[in-house]
């Protein structure tokens, strides 16, 4: 064994560890001595030319098994290197702690608890050799946090929002493989794939590749549309109905009575409601819509007016509210479809 070693540049201990693996198979045996050959010392080369390239040696222990097989070694390594290499273009960067300051805000990189649960996010790697500095495997990622960071989210509650984020998207990852694995890779061979089986395979991966990606921005882009109006909506709702103590045009307003209601009437003695008015309109007609007095803060009244003119106030009010109901209405018959 120590020959062998000499000659690989492996150590005793090492190639040990690669028998215990499965990796390197045992010696030839004359009485008492194990006897290494030139197939050894191929077998140790190559291991060690796959770890160089980044495979681990469970990958490595697959791959030597399809060797010895017969059924080739450029097809597998074409599709193991197609399915673990990056599944994006970003190009790692190193960051100081004072760079990282210089993102988040002067202290934030002093902050032990962020960067703690940064680092066991893999968000940011530290550098062993160089104290202070780190490596950050997505500059996109770290470039969104400081954004957010500078809008007003703490940076705790950015590392717990990327937890959640992650567990989301690996579930989507997992679903994605399993679909891909019952539809088009559930065909493949279920023994180990020849050399030309493996090129087709990776083939498909290289294709399939930028699918994932597409499909999950069409979606995302999609849902945001979606929940960024609803939301929207619902603060101006409550910005027009429920603001209460909030007062304008010279007088103070008072809240919302009833949450929901369409036809307003100010709170300010000094301004007509605009049920009043609508009343007012309604009673010379037969058929006159009923109408109920809702309490509008004051200013919103007055905005209103300022927009439409105060004939026009009362019938703003109502048709606002309308398209409201009717905006809910289709968002709740679409969540339910």
């Amino acid at each position: 064994m120590e020959d062998l070693a000499r000659h690989s540049g492996a150590t005793v201990r090492t190639i040990r560890a690669y028998q215990d693996r499965g990796l390197l198979p045992r010696p030839g045996r004359r009485g008492r001595a194990n006897l290494y050959d030139d197939s050894h010392l191929t077998r140790l080369r190559q291991i060690s030319a796959l770890l160089e390239r980044g495979y681990t040696l469970a990958s490595i222990k697959e791959l030597l098994a399809a060797w010895d097989e017969g059924r080739g070694l450029s097809g597998v390594l074409g599709l193991v290197s197609e399915v673990e290499r990056p599944w994006s273009e970003e190009v790692p960067e190193r960051l100081s702690l004072d760079e990282l300051d210089g993102l988040f805000g002067k202290g934030s990189a002093r902050s032990e608890d962020a960067v703690a649960e940064a680092v066991e996010l893999g968000v940011l790697v530290p550098l062993p050799e160089r104290p202070g500095e780190f490596l950050v495997p997505s500059p996109q990622e770290l470039a969104v946090a400081a954004e957010l960071h500078r809008a007003g989210v703490p940076l705790l509650a950015l590392t717990g929002h990327l937890r959640e984020l992650r567990a989301q998207v690996e579930h989507i990852a997992a679903r994605f493989m399993d679909f891909t694995g019952q539809h088009i890779f559930g065909r493949c061979p279920q023994s180990g794939p020849t050399d030309e089986e493996a090129s087709e395979a990776a083939g498909l991966v290289r294709r399939l590749r930028p699918l994932a990606k597409q499909t999950v921005d069409a979606e995302l882009a999609r849902a945001m549309r979606t929940f960024a109006s609803r939301s929207l909506r619902e603060h101006l709702r409550q910005g027009a109905y429920g603001a209460e103590g909030e007062g304008g045009g010279g007088g103070g307003g008072q809240g919302v009575g009833q949450p929901g209601a369409g036809i307003a009437e100010a709170a300010d003695s000094t301004e007509t409601s605009a049920s009043d008015e609508a009343a007012g309109s309604a009673e010379a007609a037969d058929n006159a819509p009923v109408t109920e007095p809702v309490l509008l803060p004051a200013g919103t009244l007055a905005s209103v007016r300022a927009l439409v003119g105060a004939e026009q106030a009362a019938a703003f009010i109502a048709s606002a509210a309308e398209r409201e109901v009717h905006a809910r209405t289709m968002d709740r018959l679409a969540a339910g479809s």
